[in-house]
């Protein structure tokens, strides 16, 4: 474990610490022609040989060296301006998957899918998913039929998909509090909410904005603490408790 995790501290060296943000200009716009693209990939490859302090690794370091470059290369290549958002979260998924690949190679291990067998995790799972967009879905049809004229005043932009992301956020933090019995952070949480919203709705000053607000924000809070609650009710029944 320690050398997996001496890898993952040579990868976000090398790709947020230790990389210029001049570098990833330059291969966006030279792609496979920007010598960046190779001084950066073979920092990876040197960064690991340091944090290893072992010259018997080469070929291991010289191998996760290459492997970034086949990453990096490849979004290089796919990227537009449209994608360039998902492909960063696409490229790092690749990249840590790799290296625990990597890593699987150096331990003799292979690569176990019996953590599917795990009912624990499963209903994890399912629950961390149910409060995304499903959730988002059910509380935004429940309180349609309150929707005022306007959500913000007529004057004030919002981000595009803003109020969605953050419920989504909120539902996924108050579930993490919840099952680690962190009650007084559900309730900071709650009330850090309602001091950012209050200068808005005070502007606004509309009854109907503020009860809509109201019972949107109750409604998702409400579902991620039952949903907190179902979760840790399973649990002690499977225990026993």
């Amino acid at each position: 474990m320690i050398v997996l995790l001496k890898l993952f501290i040579a990868h976000l060296t090398g790709d947020f610490l230790l990389q210029p943000e001049k570098w990833v200009r330059a291969k966006e716009e030279k792609k496979l022609g920007a010598w960046q693209l190779y001084c950066h990939s073979l920092l990876h490859g040197v960064l690991v040989l340091l944090l290893m302090w072992d010259t018997s690794f080469w070929m291991w370091a010289l191998l996760i060296a290459f492997v970034h470059l086949v990453i990096d290369s490849f979004k290089l290549l796919v990227q537009k301006n449209n994608t360039k958002r998902a492909l960063f979260f696409i490229d790092q998924l690749l990249h840590f998957i790799s290296i625990y690949a990597i890593w699987l190679l150096y331990e003799g291990k292979y690569f176990s899918f019996s953590f599917l067998k795990n009912a624990n995790l499963l209903l994890l799972i399912v629950l961390i998913i149910f409060l995304t967009r499903p959730v988002s879905f059910a509380v935004k049809i429940f309180i349609s039929k309150w929707t005022p004229d306007t959500e913000a005043g007529d004057d004030v932009v919002s981000l595009q998909s803003a109020g969605m992301n953050i419920g989504i956020l909120e539902r996924l933090l108050v579930f993490v509090f919840m099952i680690n019995n962190e009650w007084q952070a559900v309730g900071f949480l709650l009330a850090a909410k309602s001091v950012f919203r209050f200068g808005n709705l005070q502007e606004a000053k509309d009854r109907k904005l503020t009860e809509y607000i109201l019972i949107g924000t109750l409604l998702s809070f409400g579902i991620a603490v039952l949903t907190g609650m179902g979760y840790q009710y399973v649990i002690a029944l499977k225990l026993g408790y």
